[in-house]
């Protein structure tokens, strides 16, 4: 019995659950779903195959990069260096986001667009939600991009280590 309980606090004591460790390269597929904020040239429903992901990590800091044509993407949407997303992991998931820096305006309505990427680690595999939000000045001809939500579904895989 006593062992028993030796074994219980040390596994408390240790830590039970620990970070994946989710560094490496992906290639990534994705799917656009609803497009809440009106991006242009979004077809929902549209796939894309063979996006190049280069996630590093320090511990529980992660950073992901987009690269080729998708990191293209995401410069001109959410501004230069903003193919590239920061956070952390927490057991078997990932929540890093990209806060955008190229202002749009309509109306008397300024407005950036943010992005988070969430997902979750399985062996080698990738899956989870890209989420683009506008971030606006308030102005009430924000109306219609306030509070909107366009996203993707992604999947992807790391060669074995």
């Amino acid at each position: 019995m006593k062992a028993l309980a030796w074994i219980l606090l040390a596994s408390v004591a240790t830590g039970c659950g620990s970070d994946a460790e989710v560094a490496g390269t992906y290639s990534i597929s994705l799917t656009n779903r609803d497009n809440g904020c009106m991006l242009p040239n979004y077809t929902v429903g549209d796939t894309a195959t063979n996006i190049g992901v280069v996630i590093t990590q320090s511990g529980s800091n992660v950073t992901l990069t987009v690269n080729g044509l998708a990191g293209i993407a995401l410069v001109g949407l959410l501004g230069v260096g903003k193919n590239v997303y920061t956070g952390g992991v927490d057991g078997n998931d990932i929540d890093v986001e990209s806060l955008g820096v190229a202002p749009k305006t309509s109306g008397n309505c300024t407005y950036t667009y943010n992005s988070q990427i969430t997902g979750t680690i399985n062996g080698d595999a990738l899956e989870g939600r890209i989420e683009y939000r506008a971030a606006d000045n308030g102005n009430p001809d924000c109306a219609a991009i306030s509070g909107c939500l366009t996203y993707q579904d992604f999947n992807g895989t790391r060669p074995p280590t």
